[in-house]
């Protein structure tokens, strides 16, 4: 029997923390190892605890959820990190996405499908509520000039491209075109860069923007 991935909560209220440890737990797979009632005391958490995925509230008091996930990725820490909050603000959207999240997920989506996108997150797929996906795509309009004009993607990363943008995993691209999943991973790495984005979610968004044109 496999291992359950060891998950990270991370909300200042008790309650929430507890509802979504039972949810979590239901789950033969899923198993939180760690809760911590604000920013801080998760990063000091990390120095014994070592998650595969944290959910992580943005609305805490002393330091929010984005400022948290910033601290995240300064100190190394290169698991899932998904914002599961109540805004649907597109400037925290936005600061999100920027900041290295791997997703972002609304606290009114059904436990069913919480519990889904948890493991899609889990097996690198996109994970962004389906409610926000016209936000996120305003969101990163924008910025960066590579994202302004066509870019000189092969045939092939504009496939990858559009399947990651359809929420497949590596191993599922890989499957599906026939060809390695370390192979799909250079492909990934090499549009990345090209479009001057920074992860799987950046990379769908823009792809669901702009490839529908």
């Amino acid at each position: 029997m496999s291992t359950a991935h060891p998950i990270m909560l991370v909300d200042d209220h008790p309650m929430m923390r507890r509802g979504m440890r039972q949810l979590l737990e239901m789950e033969d797979d899923l198993k939180v190892i760690a809760e911590a009632n604000h920013g801080q005391e998760a990063l000091e958490m990390l120095k014994e605890h070592h998650p595969e995925l944290i959910l992580l509230d943005n609305n805490m008091p002393q330091m929010n959820g984005l400022e948290t996930l910033k601290k995240l990725r300064q100190s190394g820490f290169t698991g899932r990190v998904l914002l599961f909050t109540v805004s649907d603000a597109e400037e925290d959207v936005r600061a999100a996405l920027r900041h290295g999240a791997d997703g972002y997920l609304l606290k009114d989506m059904e436990p069913e499908q919480l519990i889904q996108q948890v493991r899609d997150a889990l097996n690198g797929d996109l994970v962004v509520s389906p409610t926000l996906t016209r936000v996120l795509a305003q969101a990163l309009r924008d910025p960066q000039p590579a994202q302004s004009h066509a870019v000189d993607l092969t045939d092939r990363e504009r496939q990858v491209l559009k399947m990651i943008a359809g929420g497949n995993s590596n191993k599922m691209i890989g499957r599906k075109l026939g060809i390695t999943e370390g192979t799909v991973k250079v492909h990934v790495k090499n549009l990345l860069h090209k479009l001057g984005l920074r992860s799987r979610v950046e990379a769908a968004v823009w792809a669901l923007e702009k490839l529908k044109h």
